[in-house]
Parts: C-alpha cells; structure tokens; sequence
C-alpha cells in the first residue's frame, strides 16, 4: 500500500521525485566506519552521514565550528579544549556528549581497546596523521579528558598547531557509542548500521550497486538538508558516468576527465563544476625491490619521464606539474631551489648506467582500478609512463587489482615495486601533506630487509616541523623538507589537478571543497 500510494504522489506530480538526488560514484566506500579509512570515496560518503568536532568554510580550508563550537590551547601549546554544541542527538536518538567523543577518539588511537571492529582493523589513519597509537614513543596523544557533559580535552605529548584542523578532518566522523557497541564486527559495513549527527542516515547499501540515504529530521542544522533521500551509485568507468549523466539517470558527478570538458560545455543541460585544486598524484618508487634501492636509478626515473606531455595530454589546462609534493596553495612552505627534473632521456640513461643498469632492468608499475581527481584515467596515464621508460631499457609490466585489496596490499611487505597513488589535502597545512607519507616509518615503501622504511634524518625534520609553532620557522623547516624529498626521488609528483566535477543544470547548491568531500546537505534539484 505504501509504494503504490509513493507511486500515485509521483505520477500525480506532486514533487516526489524532486526530493532524490542521484550521486553518480567513482568506487565504493571501503567501510563507513570512521577513523578506519584512508580512501576518498569512503570519506564522501561519511560525510553525508557524521559529522565532525571542526568543519571548514564551504569552498575553502578556513576551520569553522562543526560539533565544536569553539576551542582553545593551553600557552604551551600542548592542550587543546573544545567545547559542544548542547541538545545535538545521534541519528538513533542518543545524545553527543563529551564521553561520546572520548569513546570515538580512544577506540582510534588505542589498539587495545575493546571496541574496535577486530584486530585486523589499523586504523591507520590515525598513525599517519597523530604519529602513534597509545603507547608507542611517537603518540602525539597522551590523553582524553572529559571535563564536563560537554567539554572534551585532549593533551597532547608536543605542540601541534594544526591539531583542530587534523581531527576535523573526514576521516574522523562521531559516530554513535551506541551503535558501535550493538553492531560489533558488522558496524560500518554493508550488514551493520552506521550511525552519526549528519545530515543523512544510512537507509541501504547493496554492495556494487548503490548507497541509499535519507534525510536526517533531526539534523541540528535548522532547514537542512534541501533533499529528502540521496542515492550514491557507483559507476566506476568515467565514461559510463558521463553517459548517465547526460542520460540524466544521475544528477553529479565527480572525477570527469579533463578531456571531456569540451563535452559538458557543448551540452544545454549539463554543467562543468570545478574543485579547487588541493592534491598531488604521484609515482612511488619502492627501495625494497633492488634497482630501486639506488636514488641514482630513481632520479634516472624522474627524468625520463616527460611529465609535461603527460600533463598537457591528460589534464589540459587542468593541471600543472613541478617538483613539489605540496600543491601550489602552499608556495609559502617550497624551497625555491626546487623547480623539477629535467626531462632528459639521455641523462637519464647515462644516470642509470652509472649506477650498474646500463641496459635497464624489469619494472613493475602498478595502476589505480579507480579513477581519481589526480588521476582520472591512471590506465592510460600509466601506459604512458612506461612508453617514457622504454627508452632506458626498462622493461614496464602494469599491474593492478581491486581497489580495497590495492590500498592495502601495498603496505605488505615488501611491497609493490612501482605504484600511482595521490593525495587531496585534509587540511590546509604541509604536515598534512609529508606526515603520511614520509614521516618513520613509511608503511608503503621498505628497506632491503622488508621493514618500513625510515629516512631518520627526514623524519626528524619532519617531527620538528610539525610541533613548532612560530611560523616563519615552519616555513624554513618545510622548505628544507621540500628539498630532501625531491632528491630522495622516492615519491616522484606527476600532477597538481584541479578536478572537474559536472552537473545537470537543475542541481544548484554545490560548493566543492578544495579538501576533496562536502556536504549534500545544501544541494537541491529543481
């Protein structure tokens, strides 16, 4: 009786069908469990469903109030206090509070703690951008305070003046202790519930097929969302997402390669939408496969490559490439002395040769199954890449797999030899950039003896960055960085892009984030 009186309002015109917006996805989430994702895709759907103790001004990196209404440091820098918002519930009814917060931020950083999913969870997100779990020497947390029903404190082993700004980043939504608790194993995946303050709740996820989400009634931001129910489809091929789009079987979109923007400004009904560019995709160069292990060889690689054909080619004017792993938002913390390697074939040969492999050596490069704002279209972008690398006698074998089982294959010792992944910004600071990376130890690339590998002196220039406070010293400290990763040549940068996101022209509200995921909760189709 209730789908056929859903079906009347419908046929009758009656705005039904205005109230569903269809997202057209570039993959699926890996999990919606927060804390345990590093992927983008995972991030944009948890970013309908949670919300976070920051958030950031709409267009842009600026850190707003989100949970948090407000917070402060303590004059050394070392703890942080943030004060909630009061009469905010969780989608199942119970109330954010200061402990729900501690339960989130302890099951993150505490690989004891009995709430986590289970023991393979690594929640490795946490390390990357906190620099421990609890526990380890590096732990940037030493502890989580509740101080009253809705004031949560954390202090911290060091100074880090982008502490707000990392733990409002994506991957750390509050989800409900409640949910979690009841869930076990199954919270976050496509059999469990998952469970925040945002602006959606989850309804159903059919694994390979689509997410659906409605609107959340209680959703602390009074007049929103503007839609009643968002249907997230994956469509993995970017051509198969044009097409629909066109076909208007879906409304937006992201990650359109750049080639076909001539496309969607030929088309009345479609609209090309821009983020700002935030992000960096790179070539990985792995030490633990032997050629490799010599920065001679991966400057030799760096060279040969004609990364401004490739640029040109594949991203037109949406992209730029120079030496620096930091996009150029962040000119202010890049040495000058950096500019790029020169293309130069013949150098490079004759740099390959002087370290012991005159006449090349069998690589292989392994491609993303998904495209991405730095690479759209990493198959193509790849073969490209080894055509360059042809022309020192080495001999490519593109590889690829499954997106979850790529993530995390890479970081099993010892590794993939070569591999294309990227970066979009967090936050608007180059630590957010270099810690996950190539602050010790480097989960994705190894030493000779299958370890993580660690440059000490890197890593040690990276620690002191991170925790200094006075600007103008960071900016010395991350300049030398700058310096240091370029000719290490371990993570060679290909692309700054700017992605390109398109529209049906009935979709209006859409602001993207430079920091690659926004809120739905704005967009509206007329």
């Amino acid at each position: 009786m209730k789908r056929a009186l859903l079906g009347l309002l419908a046929v009758l015109g009656l705005g039904l069908a205005q109230k569903t917006l269809v997202f057209g996805a570039n993959g699926e989430p890996v999990s919606l469990e927060p804390g345990n994702i590093t992927d983008g895709i995972s991030i944009y759907v948890q970013r309908q469903i949670y919300d976070t103790l920051v958030d950031f001004k709409p267009g842009s990196t600026e850190v707003t109030a989100g949970l948090a209404t407000s917070w402060f440091s303590s004059a050394d820098g070392k703890v942080w206090t943030f004060r909630l918002r009061q009469g905010i519930r969780f989608q199942d009814g119970t109330e954010l509070t200061a402990e729900a917060v501690k339960f989130n931020v302890e099951r993150w950083w505490d690989p004891k703690n009995p709430t986590r999913i289970d023991a393979a969870a690594r929640y490795e997100i946490w390390l990357e951008l906190f620099g421990g779990f609890k526990g380890d020497p590096g732990s940037l947390l030493k502890e989580v305070q509740v101080v009253d029903k809705y004031t949560v404190r954390f202090v911290l082993t060091q100074p880090f003046p982008a502490f707000p700004a990392a733990i409002g980043s994506g991957y750390f939504g509050i989800a409900s202790p409640s949910a979690i608790r009841k869930d076990g194993a199954k919270y976050g995946s496509p059999t469990g519930s998952a469970v925040g303050t945002g602006p959606f709740r989850l309804v159903e996820w059919r694994p390979g097929e689509q997410i659906v989400l409605e609107r959340n009634p209680n959703y602390w931001h009074k007049g929103l969302p503007k839609m009643d129910r968002v249907v997230i489809k994956v469509i993995k091929d970017p051509a198969a997402r044009l097409a629909a789009l066109k076909a208007g079987t879906i409304d937006f979109t992201t990650d359109i390669p750049p080639a076909n923007l001539k496309d969607l400004e030929a088309d009345p009904n479609l609209q090309a939408v821009f983020r700002p560019s935030f992000n960096v995709g790179y070539l990985a160069l792995n030490p633990a496969y032997k050629p490799l292990s010599d920065p001679r060889v991966r400057q030799a690689i760096a060279m040969a490559i004609n990364k401004k054909a490739i640029v040109q080619g594949f991203w037109g004017k949406l992209g730029v490439t120079d030496g620096h792993f930091t996009p150029p938002s962040m000119r202010a913390f890049q040495s000058p002395k950096v500019t790029d390697y020169e293309y130069n074939p013949q150098k490079a040969k004759a740099l390959l040769a002087e370290a012991g492999y005159p006449n090349g050596f069998d690589l292989e490069l392994w491609y993303m199954p998904v495209s991405r704002p730095y690479f759209p279209t990493p198959k193509e972008i790849a073969e490209a890449m080894a055509a360059d690398l042809s022309a020192l006698g080495i001999r490519v074998r593109l590889q690829t797999k499954d997106w979850a089982s790529y993530l995390a294959d890479r970081k099993k010792a010892p590794g993939f030899q070569a591999y294309m992944l990227g970066w979009t910004g967090d936050y608007s600071d180059p630590q957010n950039f270099y810690d996950p990376h190539f602050a010790c130890p480097i989960a994705d690339l190894f030493d000779s003896a299958g370890k993580p590998l660690c440059v000490k002196e890197l890593g040690d220039l990276l620690t002191k960055a991170a925790t200094t406070p006075g600007l103008e010293e960071r900016k010395r400290l991350y300049q030398q960085a700058d310096e240091l990763t370029f000719n290490l040549a371990l993570r060679i940068p290909i692309v700054h892009s700017q992605p390109l996101l398109a529209k049906r022209r009935n979709v209006t509200g859409w602001t993207p984030s430079p920091l690659g995921s926004e809120s739905f909760e704005t967009l509206e189709k007329r």
